[in-house]
Parts: structure tokens; sequence; C-alpha cells
């Protein structure tokens, strides 16, 4: 792809969590750090991506919390494992939003932009077509195509062959993408 050739410490890296960074739970939501399990090989490319991009946020529904099956303490402790875990690894998030509301057209909650406008206020620097979307859900595509991203589709939890309208590359994994990053920056 193109547009990774251009990639730069002024580009941004936007991840969904659950089924991107870790093993999402079918039908459920990761509630306690016990079961939050990262998936292969994604601890040791946070190198590369910090290497690579000037900013890593995290934009994440967590729908869990507007049900009350979870707190908001419940998510910051996930956070924070998930934040020591990645620093043992010698990457960095910069930050976490998330989105608990249970409404479909709450402004935060992917597609909609509202994190993806958090983000960009508190780091005005983020242009966000010099941005990248990942996530593995259509609603993480849209968000990044709303905002006028690039969008990676990762096969992680919902395999698709073919590319729908708001993507615009499938990757098997985050650390696959991370290896098209490096053979492409590397050219």
């Amino acid at each position: 792809m193109s547009f990774l050739k251009n990639i730069d410490a002024t580009w941004t890296l936007f991840l969904d969590r659950d089924g991107v960074l870790n093993i999402e739970k079918d039908q459920d939501y990761i509630r306690n750090v016990d079961e939050f399990i990262f998936y292969d090989d994604v601890l040791s490319h946070f190198p590369i991506l910090n290497k690579t991009f000037g900013k890593i946020i995290i934009v994440t529904n967590q729908r869990g919390i507007g049900k009350g099956l979870m707190t908001h303490d419940d998510l910051h402790s996930i956070h924070s494992f998930l934040l020591t875990e990645i620093n043992k690894h010698d990457g960095h998030i910069h930050q976490f939003y998330y989105a608990p509301d249970l409404e479909n057209d709450s402004i935060d909650r992917k597609p909609n932009i509202g994190m993806g406008l958090k983000a960009k206020q508190e780091f005005p620097e983020i242009d966000f077509s010099k941005s990248i979307m990942v996530g593995n859900n259509i609603s993480d595509m849209e968000f990044g195509k709303r905002l006028g991203m690039k969008t990676v589709y990762v096969n992680t939890t919902k395999p698709r062959t073919e590319l729908h309208e708001s993507i615009d590359l499938l990757q098997n994994s985050l650390p696959d993408f991370c290896k098209l990053i490096q053979s492409e920056i590397n050219m």
C-alpha cells in the first residue's frame, strides 16, 4: 500500500483494543484484568510501532460499563495492566479513550467520531489525514473514514476476504501489519 511508505513520526496510530491487542470474548466483555489476554507477539511489536508512529492512541467501545457489568475502575485497572505490560516491552500508549455509552448514536461510540475529536483536542498536532485506524469491526473502519484516516482491518475475530468501502487494507493481525510496515518503510 502506497500510504505505508509515507509513514513517519508525524503520523498517529489509532488502535481498537479487544480483538486487536487482546483476545475478544465472544458476545461478552473483558470485565477484569484476569480476562485480559494479549494476542501472541503483540507486545514484541510495540517498539516497532513506537519507532514508526509519533502517537499511539487506543479508542475502545466499552458498553459493559453502561450495562453495569463492570465499572470505570475495572476498566482503568485493565488499561493500567495493558500499559504496564507494553512498557515492559519498550512500548508506549499515549492515551486511552473509551465509550461506556449504551446508545449507538452517542458521539463517543464508534463509528461516531467523539473519541477521535477528544484525541485531537488533547493532542492538537494529530493530523487525521496522517493517521491510521486499526480494528476488527466495520464500526472501527467507519470511525477512521469519518475522520479522514486510512484504515486497516485485522481478521482476528470476523475474518473477511474482500474489502469493504471503509477498509483500505486487510491484515491477519496487528503483528502482520507491523511486519508489512517494516517491509514498506525499509524498502
